[in-house]
């Protein structure tokens, strides 16, 4: 009997203590209290960027946690380690991975309160402030730690240094003289810069996660594509007010996210590729940025365009294939097989034995492809050490440059030489660090790699001997943008 009424007293016990520790964490009501000041309550980003998956999708949870207990170093984020147990930051972290349950509204209201223009100085200076070549200028972006490297591509010389938005991504985008690049930030900040006067002179918030922007042929607007509103955002590139928002559907009334926009200098337009639905949206200036939209079988991304922007190249959704638009015509006219998820998005074109080709690297398979532009065939599969990301040539060099990405291999490089379709040497900048995202200079002489690591730096390389010339120390330097191959649309860069 005794052992029959201790057994009870410990079953009660225990039902009476479970609670405490069964007890819910109030994950919510932690967030508000520790992050919320920074990041908004809403969790669409203020001080700190917003916190949200779509926003978060390069951040893994592990490492999540780990920045909230032990902050970022040389960054605004402290460390909750001390205030926090591990339980807690794991409700939080999961509360930030946890998507809203409705699509929070960003319109004209919400991104003038943001706006920021400052004193416009830029109108009385006509020249740099320094001693460069502007159009020789490399934009480096540094996303180890969040700032822009304006570097001189004369000398490999950095001549400032600023901080930027979290998370530039998508590819800074310059005025047709040069002047002045706009960045755009995976939480919807678009910032205008003057490359003569060193100086940030506007900001807005035109989105809440946002996936690139364009910039018009005149340099008068600036179009913005978001995946959190679903819209498309067309700015007044001087003043950043609002000229255009599209609520993004289709025809059917299905709502879509935009995968990205495009300048098509040769149509006056921007073209937008839809993430969730079979259409392109064209957006034609001379007639008013009206709408047209091109029907399709399948929602198509990454796109490349010919030189003529008569056609763009598409990815198609299993991965195996690259669709071919009509863009006149608004019509598929081909289907390219291109098992490996081909990158069109890096492609770049040159001149072939009479005939103009684009190569393209594939995100799953170690080659490159080369397509002849005048039938949509194979040339040739280049196979390499591994799947790549990036390539890059030059009009004036006969070299194109490819990375391997992914893999055991990501520290090097494969050169391939244009004229005979082999590749001609493997470099390994650094070894065990992925090296990636190759830019020329102005005229073609030199080829400038990241090292894409926190512990990074840019390797600058002789076009001709192919041998390294100097490298400097840069915080994961994940792009490098020279404005005269920008401006010029060079054949051996995306755009």
């Amino acid at each position: 009997m005794r052992r029959l009424l201790s057994s009870l007293a410990a079953i009660c016990l225990a039902l009476v203590a479970a609670p405490a520790y069964a007890e819910e964490i109030d994950a919510t009501g932690l967030y508000n209290r520790n992050c919320g000041v920074c990041h908004g309550v809403d969790r669409l980003g203020k001080l700190g960027p917003a916190l949200l998956p779509q926003n978060l999708k390069r951040l893994r949870k592990k490492r999540a946690h780990d920045v909230i207990k032990n902050g970022r170093p040389a960054t605004q984020m402290a460390a909750f380690g001390e205030e926090l147990n591990d339980d807690e930051i794991s409700a939080i972290v999961e509360y930030i991975f946890t998507p809203l349950k409705d699509v929070p509204r960003w319109g004209e209201k919400e991104m003038d309160a943001t706006r920021n223009i400052a004193i416009e100085v830029d109108k009385y200076i006509k020249a740099p402030l320094y001693k460069a070549d502007p159009l020789n200028l490399f934009v480096v972006v540094e996303t180890g730690d969040h700032h822009v490297s304006i570097l001189n591509g004369d000398t490999f010389e950095v001549i400032h240094r600023f901080k930027s938005r979290f998370a530039l991504h998508g590819g800074p985008k310059f005025t047709p003289d040069g002047r002045y690049v706009f960045f755009g930030s995976r939480d919807g900040w678009v910032t205008k810069f003057d490359l003569y006067t060193l100086e940030i002179l506007a900001e807005i918030r035109a989105g809440i996660n946002t996936r690139n922007i364009a910039i018009s042929p005149d340099g008068s607007s600036i179009a913005v594509a978001n995946y959190l509103p679903h819209s498309l955002v067309i700015l007044n590139s001087t003043d950043f007010s609002v000229e255009q928002i599209y609520d993004v559907k289709s025809t059917d009334g299905e709502s879509s996210r935009v995968s990205a926009v495009y300048q098509a200098p040769k149509r006056n337009s921007f073209i937008a590729a839809l993430k969730d639905v079979p259409e392109i949206w064209e957006l034609q200036l001379d007639k008013g940025a009206k709408l047209r939209r091109i029907k399709i079988d399948e929602p198509l991304d990454d796109f490349f365009f010919d030189d003529g922007y008569k056609h763009l190249l598409g990815s198609s959704r299993d991965g195996q294939n690259a669709v071919v638009i009509d863009i006149d015509a608004g019509a598929s006219i081909a289907r390219i097989g291109l098992p490996g998820l081909p990158h069109l998005g890096s492609g770049i074109s040159w001149d072939y034995k009479g005939r103009q080709v684009m190569a393209t690297p594939h995100l799953k398979e170690g080659k490159v492809s080369v397509i002849d532009l005048a039938d949509w065939s194979i040339l040739k599969t280049i196979e390499t050490k591994g799947p790549g990301f990036f390539m890059r040539g030059h009009e004036k060099s006969p070299y194109v440059w490819t990375d391997v990405f992914f893999g055991p291999n990501k520290d090097v490089l494969h050169i391939i030489d244009t004229r005979t379709l082999e590749i001609v040497k493997t470099i390994k900048p650094a070894p065990g660090k992925t090296a990636a995202h190759v830019e020329f200079d102005k005229d073609g002489s030199h080829a400038i790699v990241s090292i894409w690591e926190k512990d990074g730096a840019i390797v600058i390389y002789d076009a001709k001997t192919l041998e390294e010339v100097k490298r400097i120390p840069m915080s994961k330097p994940s792009g490098k943008y020279n404005v005269w191959n920008k401006i010029t649309f060079s054949r051996g860069t995306s755009h």
